[in-house]
């Protein structure tokens, strides 16, 4: 690891008020071979869980909604449509499921931690279907992956791709892709980007880690990503994470985010997921330290990954919503299948 890339991690865990303002970052080539370190867990920003906490888990065994609550599920929010037509000034979204989104940016189709998979390793089969069938989908331009956990980063999706699609990845996750022959892959470090025919790919710091087999832990970094158009639309992809400072950090370095797509699910029980994932009250505090306008909540109403009623992900985000006393429009919390789009600003259009 170089000492400027040591220098950025050690501001990644500074709370912002301690830290310095950073200087401009420049871009990276597309699909650069680099070398990284061995093991990224000195990103990690809460330790992993030790053997007290994992024998605590295996005895209380809370892996799974409540069986009464498992009625809900009928009730949970799919609406599948067609794709809106867009134009290179236009910005839309589809939610197709847990953390998949189709991106319409800049021209570009963008596919975020894609899975149509119907079941995947360790857990049961989604509870939703994908939002979108993946012949609906239009030729698509680049993938984003934000981590390598079998719910973000899916095999059997990714195969469906032809093997020249670009993708972007957190560093360290890119020798997954060139094993299966991807041969444009970008890697990237926090706070570092690249660019794809005029849209700008960001890569953030999240609080989460990563994890395949028995032998892999953090042997890939893990984050979240900023895609920016040529007008200046931003829209944020967090992926996994904790609450934490790191959303300051992001606002600061990317301000005016348009559209955050956070998650609100896979909480409880808290004392186990606190540190990897938000729930949905922290979600919406994180927007006030984004400084981001709108919210498009994910990462539920797909697979039972944790112990929360089924729909409780949903009503407490409303709830926050309105306690924070944001505007109901900015709330875009989209059924499975359901799209939103950011018209353009005449004001950027000059």
């Amino acid at each position: 690891m170089t000492q400027e890339t040591t220098q950025e991690t050690q501001q990644s865990l500074t709370p912002a008020a301690e830290r310095p303002a950073a200087p401009p970052t420049g871009l990276r080539p597309l699909a650069e071979h680099r070398t990284w370190p061995r093991s990224f867990a000195d990103r990690l920003t809460a330790p992993l869980p030790g053997v007290k906490a994992l024998a605590r888990f295996a005895r209380e065994g809370a892996v799974r909604p409540d069986r009464t609550c498992l009625d809900e599920i009928p009730r949970l929010p799919f609406d599948p449509g067609p794709l809106p037509k867009v134009g290179a000034d236009t910005v839309a979204v589809t939610w197709v499921g847990h953390a998949s989104w189709v991106l319409r940016i800049g021209g570009l189709t963008v596919l975020t931690d894609p899975v149509w998979s119907r079941k995947i390793l360790g857990t049961p089969a989604r509870v939703t279907p994908a939002g979108v069938a993946w012949d609906a989908l239009p030729p698509v331009d680049a993938v984003v992956i934000s981590h390598n956990h079998f719910d973000h980063l899916d095999a059997p999706t990714l195969k469906r791709l032809p093997r020249h699609t670009p993708v972007f990845v957190p560093a360290g996750l890119g020798r997954w892709f060139r094993r299966r022959r991807f041969v444009c892959v970008t890697e990237l470090d926090w706070w570092e980007a690249a660019e794809l025919r005029g849209v700008r790919f960001d890569c953030v710091p999240a609080h989460h880690w990563s994890k395949r087999s028995l032998t892999d832990t953090c042997r890939s970094l893990w984050g979240g990503w900023v895609l920016t158009d040529a007008h200046g639309t931003k829209v944020y992809f967090a992926g996994d994470t904790g609450y934490g400072h790191w959303f300051e950090q992001i606002g600061a370095r990317h301000p005016g985010i348009d559209l955050a797509l956070l998650p609100i699910g896979a909480y409880e029980p808290r004392w186990w997921l606190r540190d990897v994932h938000c729930d949905p009250e922290e979600a919406v505090r994180a927007m006030d330290d984004l400084g981001a306008r709108r919210m498009a909540p994910m990462h539920w109403a797909t697979f039972l990954l944790s112990a929360e009623p089924v729909l409780e992900p949903l009503h407490r985000a409303r709830a926050a919503w309105r306690a924070a006393g944001r505007a109901r429009t900015d709330l875009w919390d989209l059924a499975v299948g359901a799209s939103r789009v950011i018209e353009p600003d005449p004001l950027t259009q000059g």
